[in-house]
């Protein structure tokens, strides 16, 4: 009884924490309809500051706490609402790439910062002094301290939130801000005030937490998946059940640590309850509607069919390119650039075509390399399409949740089932399944072979290179099919209303199942040819947050358009790797690129992405050029003035080119 007691002050502890950081969550996002992904990483970057002030320069607690709670909290919550204001009218996609491309960032920074191959730690607050004893259990100062302050926190925006004029202006905003200006209040006022109150709380259970564990950018950035559960029952607008959420999440984890039976299988549950709660969370909760646009409507092209031809093989010349001019050691390095386009590519027709936001597709990258390297040890060629069947179709089962959620919802459970895999799937020991023994990553790495194709072993850097290519020409092709033909006109229609498209008979089940499998089954190809390009590969390589850059940067190449997949893949496997090979010094600065580039498309610097600014403006160079200009082609025919020579070409006139030049073929 007293271990069960013991363990209970644990997680009360460790769910004050949860309630503190969750807490600032809620008033956030109630106040601003921004649901902020880098509130974890906000107090990731306290606590790190923290530590600086007090271990690594030696000021006393007493300085450094109100230094990092009170003074630069604020500040950075200011900066945050500065920098969401330009996304605060858009929707949900907007604001959704705007927070990861920050959690994104502040990680990278705080690996820029302190080396992450040093270990650090924080000494517990009071911990010099007897622990409280309740019966036969022991509860030390820095647990009571939580339990005070989670307390103190609930009384403190009890009072702000009912009891002042900026509370009854932060509640109003929340019902309708257009109307709360005409009263005389400031809903930007209202904003700086919750990105405040809720840094301010971040910072804080970072702080306390730090102690807890040891001080890790993303472990303590990714504790914040906690924070979302416990957020989720409180449905992100009740700090009552906020709490009340908390305790579950807390005593939930220490219970597991406490009772959980030691084997090969069970450990890694522990450490993914709190996604497990998350998703449990999701799935049983009933949710508010979405604030803001539910809906991205930007205009999706249609490929052609001769272009998306040409444009394959001009991926498989740039792959022939490469395995050319490139020694083995720099194949290995830029070889990667069509299996990271393959991945990318698995998002255009989730994302970009049925508009499902999703941020577990390295995961399903990760599956694929793991079921490629079971069944294909011997380089089978079958190896490749059965691991792309185990991946859609475990990626299909992802649509079963998918149902109920959408928006940020959908990118919270698929969040919470990345995280599942990279920490209890992928480090799990073998298991046995119809007398084959199936080893995840053989709790460390599994190795990859080539295929072996009519007699030939793919197995050099140039060959596989050379394969690669020729997959993401092949995927772009499907992909771009897809988009023509009937299912891509229901995606579509799936994307713009889902009540819409299940009124006029739509099965929602079935589309959703049908393009998260597709989905999925692509990104499982590009982890396959990920690991045959690396030779091993470890879970690492795959977890949830080693996939945010991928998400950031195939966002800003536009998930709309096929090129993406080849976009993506060069930004992220050549001039990245290229730039910290002519100059190693600026392999941290690196790393915050693709943060910097989510930043700027979230804010509307770059309209619908960045493939489809390239393809507009050299159609302006064909179409401007003396030949162009002089074509007898139906294009010829249209006035002069659409070609951009009298005004500027503007995006809007796309639709009505096309049916002109349909009118005259």
């Amino acid at each position: 009884m007293d271990q069960f007691i013991t363990f209970g002050l644990v997680g009360l502890s460790t769910a004050a924490i949860y309630a503190i950081i969750s807490s600032g969550l809620v008033v956030t996002y109630t106040t601003t309809g921004v649901f902020n992904f880098a509130h974890g990483a906000t107090g990731m970057m306290a606590a790190f500051v923290y530590w600086q002030l007090t271990i690594g320069w030696g000021l006393p607690v007493w300085l450094a706490l109100p230094v990092v709670v009170v003074v630069l909290a604020p500040l950075f919550g200011l900066l945050v609402e500065f920098l969401m204001r330009p996304v605060q009218g858009l929707g949900d996609a907007e604001k959704l790439v705007m927070t990861i491309a920050l959690l994104s960032g502040l990680i990278a920074i705080a690996r820029w910062i302190w080396n992450p191959m040093k270990a650090r730690s924080l000494p517990a607050f009071f911990a010099g002094i007897e622990p409280l004893r309740i019966g036969g259990a022991t509860i030390s100062w820095h647990q009571a301290l939580t339990m005070m302050l989670a307390v103190a926190v609930a009384l403190g925006l009890r009072i702000l939130l009912f009891d002042t004029r900026t509370g009854v202006e932060m509640r109003a905003t929340v019902d309708d801000r257009s109307l709360v200006g005409l009263t005389g209040a400031s809903p930007v006022r209202a904003n700086r005030v919750a990105w405040i109150c809720g840094t301010v709380l971040a910072a804080l259970g970072g702080v306390l937490i730090a102690p807890m564990v040891s001080l890790d950018a993303t472990q303590l950035s990714l504790l914040i998946v906690s924070a979302y559960a416990a957020a989720i029952f409180g449905r992100l607008v009740s700090l009552p059940m906020t709490f009340v959420g908390a305790i579950v999440v807390g005593c939930t984890e220490a219970y597991l640590a406490g009772f959980l039976p030691q084997n090969d299988y069970l450990p890694g549950l522990r450490l993914a309850a709190p996604a497990l709660l998350l998703l449990l969370a999701l799935l049983i909760f009933p949710h508010r509607r979405l604030r803001g646009r539910e809906r991205n409507l930007t205009r999706v092209p249609v490929p052609t069919a001769r272009g998306t031809v040409v444009f394959a093989g001009v991926i498989v010349a740039f792959g022939l390119v490469l395995a050319t001019v490139l020694g083995e050691g720099d194949l290995i390095t830029y070889g990667r650039i069509f299996a990271f386009g393959v991945i990318a590519l698995s998002l255009v027709p989730l994302v970009g075509y049925a508009g499902q936001l999703s941020l577990a597709q390295l995961g399903m990258a990760g599956i694929g390399a793991m079921v490629c390297a079971n069944v294909g040890a011997q380089g089978q060629w079958w190896a490749i399409p059965v691991a792309m069947l185990v991946a859609g179709v475990l990626g299909a089962l992802v649509a079963l949740p998918a149902l109920r959620l959408s928006g940020v919802y959908l990118a919270l459970g698929t969040a919470a089932i990345a995280v599942v895999l990279d920490r209890w799937i992928f480090p799990m020991a073998p298991i046995r399944i119809f007398g084959y023994e199936f080893t995840m990553f053989d709790q460390g790495s599994v190795d990859l072979t080539g295929p072996r194709v009519l007699g030939h072993q793919i197995d050099t850097p140039a060959e596989l290179t050379v394969f690669s290519a020729v997959c993401l020409a092949a995927a772009t092709i499907a992909v771009a099919a897809l988009r023509r033909g009937r299912i891509g006109r229901r995606l579509i229609a799936l994307r713009d209303s889902e009540t819409a498209y299940a009124t006029f008979g739509g099965s929602l089940l079935y589309m959703k199942a049908y393009v998260f499998g597709i989905s999925a089954a692509i990104a499982g190809l590009g982890g396959a040819l990920y690991g045959m390009q690396l030779r091993s590969v470890a879970p690492e390589q795959f977890n949830f947050v080693a996939g945010l850059g991928i998400f950031l940067i195939a966002v800003v190449g536009g998930l709309g358009v096929v090129g993406n997949g080849l976009f993506t893949g060069t930004m992220l496997a050549g001039p990245l790797n290229a730039v910290v090979a002519l100059w190693p010094a600026t392999q941290n600065l690196v790393q915050i690129l693709p943060a910097t580039a989510g930043l700027s498309y979230a804010s509307g610097a770059m309209d619908d992405g960045v493939v489809p600014l390239l393809r507009r403006r050299l159609r302006d160079v064909v179409r401007n050029s003396p030949r162009g200009a002089t074509a007898t082609t139906p294009e010829a025919e249209i006035p002069v003035e659409w070609w951009g020579l009298q005004r500027p070409w503007d995006p809007r006139d796309e639709e009505v080119l096309d049916r002109a030049i349909a009118a005259r073929g």
